[in-house]
C-alpha cells in the first residue's frame, strides 16, 4: 500500500544520504529496519511522513536523537526532492496543541504557512 511504498522510498533515500555523509557507516545497508505504522494510520498520510521517516532512520543509524520539540511533514521522492503536502493548517494546529515549537514543512508549502 501507500504506507509501505512511502517507507521503502524513505529507506532508499536515507541509505543514499548516509552513504554521502558517513560512508563508513553501513548500518542501513546491513541492518533490517522495520517501520511500524499503526493500523489506524490514514493511508493518504503515508507520503507526508516521508521526511519524518528519513529523519528517524538517519537518527537511528547515526545514534543522534532528534529534538523532541520538532514536528515535520513532507513527501520524499526517489531522488530526495521534498514535495509539498496538504493539510498544513491542520498539522500546524495539531503541533501547537502538542507543545511543538519547531515546524519543518516543504519549501513548496511556504504560501500555505504564510496564510496562517
Amino acid at each position: 500500500g501507500v504506507m509501505q511504498e512511502s517507507s521503502q522510498i524513505a529507506h532508499h533515500y536515507a541509505r543514499k544520504v548516509l552513504a554521502r555523509i558517513a560512508p563508513e557507516n553501513g548500518f542501513l545497508e546491513k541492518s533490517e529496519v522495520h517501520m511500524h505504522v499503526p493500523e489506524g494510520a490514514t493511508p493518504k498520510d503515508g507520503p507526508s511522513a516521508g521526511v519524518t521517516m528519513v529523519t528517524a532512520m538517519l537518527s537511528l543509524a547515526l545514534g543522534r536523537s532528534v529534538k523532541s520539540d520538532i514536528a515535520m511533514s513532507g513527501e520524499v521522492s526517489l531522488t530526495g526532492k521534498v514535495l509539498p503536502v496538504g493539510g498544513i493548517k491542520e498539522k500546524t494546529i495539531a503541533a501547537r496543541r502538542a507543545g511543538v515549537c519547531r515546524l519543518v514543512f516543504p519549501k513548496g508549502n511556504k504560501k500555505d504557512y504564510d496564510e496562517l
